[in-house]
């Protein structure tokens, strides 16, 4: 079967993106550069919490024209889904039977329920559904917990076999970004998806997840598709049965554009009859008879649309027009959770510490969908995700956790730099030396100075700006003391304090975050060198 240029394309783009991708998200060496971010940064959902209003544009006009060439080029998950569905082996001979895939009707009611419900609860500043079925997010979640530690583990292997040959290329890595929660709610998430594109291909794709249900709102009426010839067309079924979104009914010789990802097998299956075409569809004067009675009915629909009526405003409304209405839905999409009310959030202990940069608990819950990629690229590990212990509205998202062994460093804004969903903005190191994203909180019963009489101190020497300081306290003793005003909660403090269970010294959230005072420069000593002997 001679190989489609079309379907090559496609599988060399994809190969382009998708490779990087899972580099990024497995590099544990941080050989990437953070500019690989940029890459998940023309996702959809990303583009919508981020408010990237060209990326949006750019990928509607995509769809417009080319259909839902977005699941098979730019998005993970869908490539994923290629990947373990090419070990099915279609076609190939399997206890002397051929494997196929069947046209299978719509689950149009579950799809767009699914899509309602994620636009609405976004709409009111909630991520939760978008956490759970967001195809980036969950390939996202995957990688991190997955894929990043069997590489880990073959990293280790291989220095454990160097090590015998007295060769130290490799080194050791012990895996700290991975949870029990992480870990289950990352394999449901790779079983699901697995088994599914191993039965039905693009299932998921084309009944869960809401990116290819939006998409395919709009692929149903894009500019260029998959058209049959019904002269040359001879009912023989291959394209049905190589089609991976079971979208084809051959026996009517009809295409479903809002499920189809413009993969281009049916088309490679095809190449003797040349039945089957991926051209502009609107060219009424070479389309076949039913293909002109579909495309009147479209147009008709689309004039008899109720959103098409409440636009029109007494002015007739073309193609055109229905096409820019969509994107601009798109576009404002993002900005819409700003208009919802606000929701006070009572900060307990229990409150999760947000990164630099995400502003506050509120905005890090509307726009971060636990992809994890700032908790594997965070150098001092200290971002970790939560479980369901700050509510079901945070599970999975990242939090800071101090009491391990290390702190967030003073200058660091590497999570503001690869966050592609804009919960965490990007800082500057200026900005970051004086984020207050938490104040720590000095109880003197626990410390070993009050209660002990031993001298510690290390509270103070791993403080970067100086927010607590030795004080006299008895018998030559010194004891901490907080300045508030120049905390930024790094948790320098609460990482080095040798309390146990509980440190005597602890970093509790900002709701919002604040800018905190910055330090005064210690005046350097002037040094007279020539008073200075140094024995020669």
């Amino acid at each position: 079967m001679k190989f489609n240029i079309l379907k090559l394309t496609r599988i060399l783009l994809a190969i382009v993106i998708f490779l990087p991708i899972v580099f990024f998200f497995c590099d544990f060496a941080d050989i990437t550069p953070n500019s690989f971010a940029n890459l998940l940064k023309i996702q959809l959902v990303p583009a919508v919490l981020a408010g990237s209003s060209v990326i949006l544009i750019v990928l509607g006009a995509l769809t417009i024209l080319f259909g839902r060439l977005y699941c098979s080029i730019i998005c993970p998950l869908g490539i994923f889904q290629d990947i373990i569905a090419w070990f099915t082996k279609r076609g190939k001979k399997k206890n002397k039977k051929k494997r196929w895939y069947n046209y299978a009707k719509p689950q149009h009611i579950l799809r767009y329920s699914l899509l309602a419900i994620c636009i609405a609860f976004l709409i009111f500043g909630i991520t939760t559904p978008l956490t759970y079925l967001d195809p980036y997010s969950n390939f996202g979640r995957i990688a991190v917990n997955i894929f990043r530690p069997i590489t880990i583990e073959g990293n280790n292997l291989l220095n454990w076999v160097a090590l015998k040959f007295n060769s130290f290329s490799f080194y050791h890595v012990t895996i700290h970004t991975v949870t029990a929660l992480s870990l289950t709610i990352a394999l449901i998430a790779f079983f699901v998806v697995g088994i599914m594109s191993l039965l039905r291909g693009r299932l998921f794709c084309n009944t869960i997840c809401p990116v290819g249900s939006f998409l395919g709102l709009i692929a149903k009426y894009s500019l260029f598709r998959i058209t049959v010839d019904e002269s040359r067309c001879n009912k023989c079924g291959l394209c049905e049965k190589t089609c991976k979104s079971e979208c084809i009914n051959s026996k009517e010789g009809r295409v479903d554009h809002s499920r189809c990802v413009t993969c281009f097998n049916c088309i490679e299956s095809c190449n003797k009859k040349k039945a089957l075409n991926y051209r502009f569809a609107y060219n009424l004067s070479t389309s076949s008879s039913k293909e002109k009675d579909e495309l009147k009915l479209e147009f008709a629909s689309l004039q008899e649309s109720p959103l098409v009526d409440s636009v029109r405003a007494n002015k007739g409304m073309n193609r055109r027009s229905f096409i820019l209405t969509s994107t601009a839905i798109a576009v404002s999409a993002p900005f819409v959770p700003a208009w919802a009310k606000k929701q006070e959030v009572d900060v307990t202990k229990l409150t999760p510490i947000t990164p630099p940069g995400s502003r506050s608990l509120k905005h890090f819950k509307a726009h971060c969908t636990a992809c994890h990629l700032c908790v594997t690229h965070c150098p001092q590990q200290i971002l970790k995700p939560a479980g369901f212990g700050y509510g079901i509205d945070y599970a999975f998202k990242p939090q800071m956790v101090f009491f391990e062994s290390a702190y967030c460093n003073y200058e660091c804004t590497v999570c503001s730099e690869v966050c592609p969903n804009g919960a965490i903005e990007r800082l500057t190191k200026e900005e970051k030396i004086v984020t207050q994203v938490g104040i720590a909180q000095f109880a003197k019963e626990r410390c070993v100075v009050y209660a002990e009489h031993n001298s510690c101190g290390a509270c103070s020497e791993h403080c970067p700006v100086k927010a607590v300081r030795m004080e006299p306290f008895m018998d030559g003793l010194t004891l901490p003391k907080m300045y508030p005003e120049l905390c930024i909660g790094c948790g320098g403090c609460e990482s080095i304090c040798p309390v146990r269970p509980v440190k005597a010294i602890n970093v509790m959230a900002n709701e919002f975050h604040q800018t905190a005072e910055k330090p005064e420069e210690e005046e350097m000593k002037e040094i007279d060198s020539e008073a200075l002997e140094f024995g020669f």
